[in-house]
């Protein structure tokens, strides 16, 4: 027995240091030499406490390749992935259950418009030649260094990635940003199945005679109600960035304690991990950045140096416009289009599945573009469903946007830059040493005919659906040094100079409106540290706006003192989210049950959890709740009326009842961060036992839906996971831009069991700030390790 033991002990013994030596063997390298085949001449990366890569390079195209190497090197995953999304590729490598979701970004045609782009893309710019330089820098990690671990469980065989992966997963950016799937057809839904007085509530223009002219068809709401599903699934599904909204503030020297200009920024992306963000500071002769950032990406998108800053915002701009099609009765693969029948186009592609038969797939176009109920496979309608989207429909010069961003140190050339961004709609938020700041709503805005509200689906046979041009960039909203010293952008509407009108899917105006309360006090001076207390604000004066008008009917709803007691909480509330409000916990339960009392009957269950995605309904609950008199407040089917008063007690009784089950009987433990907790899943964290390896958290999270602290989740029953917030929170003042801070939401890695792998998570959630070092003497005092990339 004892030869036995110890023979076991040796096979054990020896599996664990095989897998040792294999995990180990997967982990970055940031000490050390590395041979770099495509170099011209030696570079250093000098890795700080965070595992930030500082680049020095002799000249800007082995900076470039540097990049590239050290970033696949923490994040090679995270770029095969996006890559596969953008392209309809997933199901390769995790199976037939993510065909749903290829076919979904196959019908988008991002792969075929980054293929087409890609040939057509001036080889010898700067920019391309950047991008090029980090595709090499990509490639000769992936060539030369072992697969990750996820590659090896999943199977996936390593190709060189190539500009056209680049140019799509700009794409899937661009369509991470698009809310017109999920609202456009719910808000057709109530219009032409509930009508206007039940429109009303959402503050959007009513058509009485109905956009489209051929009605839609039961079948028809029901792909509608699918797609819409369809799209959200698959980017919840994912496990990968999306993009949601943001806030920045530029403040000029004249309102700071330092004299010279401080940004702010905090975009607001769906969690993930890795995080969406690469931190790396370059350097080459004539050139420095401290940058963030995006896979497959050269050019930072946020980023900073001693001379100006600039961070991001959504623009929110709708530049997607779904379109329902006339069919040919005598041919359905005919529409009508300005006056007469024409073909769609047709063709059919392949999606490889593991582990089953590949799946044939026929996607059609018609001269609106891609038909997109075509992702749902088999149909239940027969109105072809189009979309236009600005992202395929325009030059775009989105690399060479963010290529001279990185250079702009006036005014002219930010400007300049900004004007290459025609989709997505980005808010470009920009200040500079010499004392200027400046704002840049950057899209190209098409030209809609008169009357047309793009909110609704269009019929694409009046012609309210063609495009008459663009608008000038001149015309978007910008502001250069405004007198009062301050721009704030918070993805709010904003007022063009011009007066022209600019369609969108707008965040309530409530965090820009704290922002701005608080920056527009002439009496502080502002520095990083007033204004991390500004970030970090977890207020909002939505929860109170939206109560104020129920709040006797809660009391009268109330059942005894215990309840009565919570009421006058909700009535005391400031609209606070901090960890211990029991408040907190209680408006949000109550928000999701008086929408769910009001709103489910009418729309059903899929239409209703659609309208719970949209920017829409924040817009709508506090116009319902000051609305005695809304039909919503009416039960669909009821022999009676409804009034607001038994609604309202309805939803009270129902939220208590829902708290008591998840959180316990007694209410003064009802705290927020019980209730709201942050998780960074990982792609393949979904289920068990992965997800409890895989992921980071659950984490207790501060903020809410809204609030400046924007740590936000669904609208729906208590508990709340995050799902969105702060990817980063930057602060630059460009007095001493050495003194920057920032940080990610879990690490710069995404390596598992690499000591980078989470380690920001805990400081990021609890507000906690990061010095991002640019001084040599800074980089040098918190160097862990030094890798030499070298020639051969």
């Amino acid at each position: 027995m004892k030869r036995s033991l110890t023979a076991l002990a040796l096979v054990v013994a020896a599996a664990a240091g095989g897998l040792t030596w294999y995990l180990h063997d997967k982990q970055p390298i940031r000490d050390g030499e590395q041979m770099f085949g495509a170099l011209q001449a030696p570079v250093t990366v000098d890795y700080d406490e965070r595992g930030v890569p500082h680049i020095r390079a002799e000249n800007e195209a082995d900076m470039y390749r540097a990049l590239g190497y050290v970033h696949a090197q923490d994040r090679l995953l995270q770029m095969e992935l996006l890559r596969r999304l953008a392209r309809g590729e997933l199901a390769e490598v995790l199976g037939e259950k993510l065909v749903p979701t290829d076919r979904l970004f196959r019908t988008l045609e991002i792969g075929r418009h980054a293929d087409a782009y890609a040939a057509r893309l001036d080889a010898n710019s700067p920019s391309t030649q950047a991008l090029q330089h980090y595709l090499e820098g990509v490639n000769q990690y992936q060539a030369s260094r072992p697969r990750p671990l996820e590659f090896d469980l999943l199977g996936i065989e390593p190709r060189p990635f190539t500009v056209a992966d680049t140019l799509s997963v700009a794409g899937y950016m661009a369509y991470s940003f698009a809310a017109a799937f999920r609202t456009e057809p719910v808000m057709t839904h109530i219009r032409d199945e509930l009508g206007a007085d039940y429109l009303k509530l959402f503050d959007l223009d009513w058509h009485p005679q109905g956009v489209l002219g051929s009605p839609l068809a039961s079948g028809d709401w029901k792909d509608l109600a699918a797609l819409a599903q369809l799209t959200d699934s698959a980017l919840e599904g994912s496990g990968l960035p999306q993009f949601e909204g943001s806030n920045a503030w530029a403040i000029s020297g004249s309102r700071t304690a330092s004299g010279k200009p401080l940004l702010a920024g905090d975009p607001h992306i769906r969690f993930s991990l890795p995080a969406v963000w690469y931190e790396a500071h370059l350097q080459a002769p004539g050139y420095e950045l401290y940058g963030y950032h995006h896979a497959l990406i050269p050019s930072a998108m946020l980023g900073h140096n001693r001379d100006f800053a600039w961070s991001l915002t959504m623009f929110q701009n709708d530049d997607l416009d779904l379109i329902a099609e006339r069919v040919n009765p005598d041919n359905t693969d005919q529409v009508w289009y300005q006056g007469q029948w024409v073909d769609l186009q047709q063709r059919t592609e392949t999606i490889q599945v593991k582990g089953a038969e590949p799946v044939q797939i026929t996607l059609r176009r018609s001269p609106h573009g891609p038909i997109v109920n075509d992702a749902l496979g088999q149909t239940n309608g027969s109105t072809p469903i189009a979309m236009w989207w600005a992202f395929l429909e325009t030059d775009n010069p989105l690399l060479d946007a963010f290529y001279q961003l990185g250079r702009a140190e006036t005014l002219d050339k930010a400007r300049t830059a900004a004007e290459k961004i025609e989709a997505p709609g980005l808010n470009v938020v920009w200040a500079n040493a010499a004392g200027d700041i400046g704002w840049w709503a950057a899209a190209k805005l098409p030209l809609r005919p008169a009357g047309v509200n793009p909110t609704f689906i269009l019929d694409g046979a009046s012609g309210e659906a063609d495009k008459l041009g663009y608008h000038p960039f001149t015309a978007n909203p910008q502001e250069e040094n405004p007198q009062r010293g301050y721009i704030v952008s918070a993805n709010y509407q904003p007022v063009p100079a011009s007066g022209i009108e600019i369609p969108g899917y707008y965040n309530l105006p409530d965090r820009g409106q704290r922002l701005n309360q608080r920056l527009s006090d002439a009496s502080v001076k502002w520095d990083t540290h007033n204004s991390q207390a500004l970030q970090l604000d977890p207020g909002t004066g939505y929860g109170p706006r939206l109560l104020a008008p129920i709040l006797d009917e809660l009391r009268e709803a109330a059942a005894n003192d215990e309840e009565r007691a919570l009421v006058e909480q909700l009535a005391n509330w400031n609209g606070d989210h901090t960890l211990d409000s029991v408040a907190a916990t209680l408006f949000n339960q109550l928000t999701y049950q008086l929408a769910h009392e009001a709103m489910a009957d009418e729309l059903g269950d899929v239409f209703f959890d659609s309208l719970l995605q949209t920017r829409v309904l924040d817009t709508a609950l506090p116009r319902l709740t000051a609305d005695a008199e809304s039909p919503w407040w009416n039960r669909q089917g009821s022999e009676q009326r409804e009034s607001r008063a038994q609604i309202v007690a309805d939803a009270w009784r129902a939220s208590l009842e829902h708290l008591r089950s998840v959180l316990g009987d007694d209410a003064s433990t009802w705290h927020w961060e019980r209730a709201h907790t942050l998780t960074h899943s990982h792609p393949l964290g979904q289920q068990q036992p992965l997800a409890w390896l895989l992921n980071v958290g659950p984490l207790a999270a501060p903020g809410g839906h809204e609030t400046p602290n924007n740590l936000s989740h669904k609208v729906g029953p208590a508990p709340w996971p995050v799902i969105y917030g702060p990817s980063t929170r930057r602060l630059i003042d460009l007095a001493d831009a050495d003194k920057a801070l920032g940080g990610i939401p879990v690490g710069q890695s995404g390596v598992l069991f690499d000591a980078h792998y989470g380690d920001q998570a805990q400081a990021h959630v609890t507000g906690q700030y990061q010095p991002q070092h640019l001084s040599e003497a800074d980089v040098v005092a918190h160097r862990q390790g030094t890798l030499r990339l070298l020639p051969h």
